[in-house]
This record gives structure tokens, sequence and C-alpha cells, in this order.
């Protein structure tokens, strides 16, 4: 079973071809991270624009690369949200021509959903239930899995999600967009202790707020530079960047550590872009070692937006028959 997906929610045009739901014949990435840096950040009506002239060649390289034509497909798997409504109605838009004109079930799919299943594209997935943490520019929740399609929200961010406070800092600091693989780098030069940066741990909750540290980081670059000059000492913005990470990591590390023992699940799966943080991988990998817990963490390059995720997940939909009309609208803000 072929199932071509389509993801547009955010800054990346991406299409793939996945078979049965967990081997990836092709993955095809578009960014537009040249378009946004200089604006700091993502600019929507840019990146739908973008959207509109890569989304073609994009899917005919999937297909091109899967060596495949559009009747080979089951069906279409397409994220309809949450996401930019823009760049969402792209996608959408297309997926359902394809579909209209082909004669090929579609198939909507929750982006968060994707995520969550991306570590079943890789060779060991876990077994249901499973606690899973899903961390990225837009998102940072703790689920528990029971099986496919049965998702609860265990604990979420309540303000800032971890790759935007990520993002938001690296503009406080002077450097570039996007700021997560930026501060990573850094931090790895830095002195994780050099400032003690606050934890919100938030004790009775598995909830998360990442506002209150970036707030101190703001407090501490106008100490150093009371005149609103950046900061240019090489050793000083990878010091603020290792203990920046450290106080972010250490909480999404400990609020699922909390989670399996509130659970007595073993099982964790971390996902989203923010699961390619080479601090948070290596401080997990430590955790699981330490709790006897089976951690299953994508590769890097599912880790951020890709359509195979989608596609894997609309396999499963596929499966139950859960087919989408074509009157399919994208949604900016939608639950798992």
């Amino acid at each position: 079973m072929l199932i071509l997906g389509i993801d547009t929610s955010c800054d990346d045009t991406s299409a793939a071809v996945v078979q049965d739901g967990r081997k990836i014949i092709s993955n095809i990435v578009s960014s537009q991270s040249d378009i946004h840096t200089k604006y700091g950040g993502i600019v929507p009506e840019l990146a739908s624009r973008r959207h509109i002239e890569m989304i073609m060649p994009v899917v005919e390289e999937a297909l091109t690369h899967a060596g495949i034509t559009l009747p080979d497909l089951s069906a279409v798997a397409v994220c309809h949200g949450p996401g930019l409504i823009g760049s969402l109605l792209v996608g959408c838009s297309f997926a359902k021509a394809i579909c209209y004109g082909k004669n090929i079930p579609l198939i909507g799919v929750n982006h968060l959903e994707g995520h969550l299943l991306s570590p079943f594209l890789e060779e060991q997935a876990p077994e249901f239930p499973f606690i899973s943490l899903v961390v990225s520019g837009g998102h940072t929740s703790l689920y528990l899995a029971e099986d496919y399609g049965r998702y609860s929200v265990m604990g979420k961010t309540r303000d800032d999600a971890a790759g935007e406070a990520y993002d938001k800092v690296s503009k406080l600091l002077g450097l570039s967009y996007p700021g997560g693989p930026i501060i990573d780098r850094l931090a790895r030069e830095g002195n994780a202790r050099a400032v003690a940066f606050p934890r919100a741990y938030l004790p009775d909750t598995l909830d998360f707020s990442f506002s209150g540290v970036k707030t101190a980081v703001l407090q501490h670059v106008r100490k150093l530079s009371p005149d609103s000059s950046p900061i240019t000492e090489h050793s000083l913005l990878s010091d603020i960047a290792a203990s920046f990470q450290s106080a972010v990591v250490d909480v999404l590390v400990r609020k699922t550590e909390w989670a399996v023992n509130k659970t007595g699940i073993r099982r964790v799966a971390i996902s989203g872009g923010v699961s390619a943080n080479s601090g948070l991988r290596q401080k997990m990998k430590e955790m699981g070692a330490k709790q006897r817990i089976d951690l299953f963490i994508p590769s890097v390059s599912l880790c951020t937006d890709n359509a195979a995720m989608i596609a894997a997940a609309g396999y499963h939909r596929f499966l139950n028959k859960e087919f989408a009309g074509l009157d399919l609208n994208p949604m900016a803000y939608l639950s798992l």
C-alpha cells in the first residue's frame, strides 16, 4: 500500500511516499529558512506564497524518486492542521485536486499525530501503550498513546513552546533563525552552569512553562549590555546558550520522568523539531538508562516537519476507512 503524504503546515514544503505505513520510499523537503532568516522568524504570507511555488515540483520529485505515478497510490494523506492557515490551505487544496482528478481517497491528518507516530518510521518502533513527548516550535505536550488514534493529553505548555523559546532567545542574543540549531551548537562550547536560569517545574502538574526562562535571558542580556548593543564575545554567548539549553532540557527530561513514574509505562517516544537537539537527546538517553526506560527517538531528519510522518499516520486512518471529503478544510488550531 503506497500513500502520498503532503505537509505544508508551516514553512517547509514536503511530500513523501510511504509503503504500508512504515517504509519510506521517498521523503522530499523544501526548506524556506533562507527566506525567513532575515526577518528573525516566519512571515506567514511569504511562507504560503513559497508553498504555492514549490508544492508541484516537490510532489513530482517525491513520485519520481519513488518510481511511481499517481494511479499507483492507494491514498493521499494531507496535513490539515494545526499550523499556519495560509500554508495549510496550499497543501489541502493541492491534495484535494489530486484526489478529485484521479479518484484517489483523501485522508486528513493532524500534524501532531504525524509527529507522535514518526518513531514508527524507524526499524525499532515502540509498542502501545507508550508515553510521547512532542516538542517543537509550536507545541510542547506529553501524551499517553494507547493505540493508533487513541491519545490523551497528560501535560502541555501554558505559554511558549520549547522551540518557540529557542527562537526568541536566539533573537535576543542577536543570532540568526532558526534559533534551535544555532543555540545547540553554541551550547556545546559553553558552561551550562555559568548562569542560573530558572526551571519552571510546576510540581503539581505535567504542564510546561518556558516564558520565565526566556524573560530571565532577556534580563541577563540587559545587565551585560545596558545600552542594548549586541553581545559579540563568543564565550559569553556560548555560556548563555548552554545555561538556557540546560534549563529547558532539565524541565523536559524531568517532566517525562514524572509521566513514566505516574503511569508505570516504561516506553517513551520523543518527537518534534526540538527532539533533534543534541543536549535533549543525550539527557533523555541518560535518564532512560538510569530508569530502565525503552527510549525511541527518530532520526534527526524525521524530527523536523516532513511528509513521511503524515503518510504514516494516514496509513492507519486508511485501514480504519477514515476518509475525508473534498470539503476538507484546514484548521489553524486543532487538538489531538
